[in-house]
Parts: structure tokens; C-alpha cells; sequence
């Protein structure tokens, strides 16, 4: 007999056993995976950032996630919000989203390229961690603006990326395909291209705060108020 077969010293903790028995351990990502094996501490800035996204969508009726990767972190937001539409344009990682996609915690999953055209469908918020500095330079408007047009007129957009200013110490790992990383200051000039009020937050490990932003390790920008509306 298994030390499981026979429950836990202490009964609060029972549950953990009966979801295992229910429905086995909760796999980890592909993304997720291979950051638990090779820096483990990094999971903690990803949740921090989707809990900060969490935090300032928190309400909304549907929001749209872009480039969700495997998407492990995202029942953060839908934990917060009403519905939720994830997209990702490799469907390697989109195929990986359905295969774990849990019931409880079930969003809607498509692969979609934001370079080739607007998603479809109408959001009141939007959000996309850890893509725009994978956008070059040339390219990013169109990015931006795709995402901007499955807007509605009172809709939000958060951008995350790792700072400019934070290459000089990342890991060739982490740089790698990093074309287009933001300071505060272009963060918020991408922005205000498509929102009449934008905010700026650095965030240094799994801290988000007002400080200085060419001390910051990561940038987010909070849109509203389009432009074209």
C-alpha cells in the first residue's frame, strides 16, 4: 500500500490526494517545462506578470490573450475575468494548449498571426506578454495595430517585455530572437500611436513598481482610450 492509499496526517491536506486520484498530476507546459529544468525561479516572473494582468483586467467580459506560447500561466486571467480567447501563431504550442486544456479552468484556444491580420471577434481588453520585442522594429505597428482593431472603443491593451536595458545581462538563451526590446520610453511612444492615455510600469524580478525605468529587467505599457474611437 502506497503512502497516498493512505491519506494525509492532517485532513485539510486530503485534497491533494483526491485530485490525484480524480485526475492525476497537472502536467506542466512545453514552455513551462523546459523553464522548470533549466531556471526555475523564472516561473515566478511569469506567474508576477499574469497576476499583474489579472489584477488590471480584472471584470472585463473577454479578453484576448496574444501569443500565449503554451499558455500555462493564462487561468491566472481567466481566474479574473468573464472569458477569455487565447491565440498563438505556432501551432505547436497550440496544439499543447488543447491536449492539457482542464474543464474548470477551460478558455478558447486558436493559432492566428497577428502580422497578417486583426483577430476576429470584439474585446474589451487585450494582452500580450513577452511577444513585442519578438516583432521587428518594422513590423511592430501593424502588430500593435491588428491587435488595437479587435478593440472595442473602450477596450485596453497591456504590452510586457523584457527592457532594453536588461540584454546586457540576459542569457544567450533568453536573447535569443529578441529584436525589438523596449525601454520605458519607447514602450510608451508605441502606444500613444493608439491610445490617448498610456501608463508605463517597470518590474524587476517578480516586483512590479513606478521606479526608474532604465533599472527595470521588465517594462509594461497599459493603453486605453483608442484613438481611432
Amino acid at each position: 500500500m502506497s503512502s497516498s492509499d493512505l491519506g494525509t496526517r492532517e485532513p485539510q491536506y486530503q485534497r491533494s490526494i483526491d485530485l490525484l486520484k480524480e485526475q492525476g498530476l497537472t502536467p506542466l507546459g512545453l514552455m513551462t517545462n523546459q523553464a522548470w529544468q533549466d531556471d526555475p525561479k523564472h516561473l515566478l516572473f511569469t506567474l508576477s506578470r499574469y497576476k499583474f494582468v489579472s489584477k488590471m483586467l480584472a471584470g472585463r467580459d473577454h479578453v484576448l490573450e496574444v501569443g500565449c506560447a503554451d499558455a500555462w500561466a493564462t487561468r491566472i486571467v481567466v481566474q479574473s475575468v468573464k472569458k477569455l480567447t487565447a491565440t498563438d501563431f505556432d501551432p505547436v504550442f497550440v496544439d499543447d494548449v488543447r491536449k492539457r486544456m482542464d474543464a474548470r479552468w477551460k478558455f478558447d484556444i486558436a493559432q492566428h498571426d497577428l502580422l497578417a491580420g486583426p483577430f476576429p471577434g470584439k474585446y474589451d481588453a487585450a494582452y500580450a506578454l513577452d511577444v513585442i520585442e519578438h516583432i521587428q522594429p518594422k513590423d511592430e505597428l501593424v502588430f500593435t495595430g491588428n491587435i488595437v482593431k479587435s478593440l472595442s472603443p473602450q477596450g485596453a491593451l497591456i504590452l510586457g517585455c523584457p527592457s532594453l536595458q536588461s540584454q546586457a545581462y540576459a542569457s544567450p538563451p533568453s536573447k535569443a530572437g529578441h529584436v525589438n526590446c523596449k525601454t520605458g520610453d519607447t514602450m510608451r511612444a508605441l502606444l500613444s500611436q493608439f491610445f490617448h492615455n498610456v501608463f508605463v510600469f517597470s518590474m524587476n524580478d517578480e516586483v512590479v513598481h513606478t521606479g526608474y525605468a532604465p533599472m527595470a529587467h521588465y517594462v509594461f505599457g497599459l493603453g486605453c482610450g483608442r484613438k481611432d474611437a
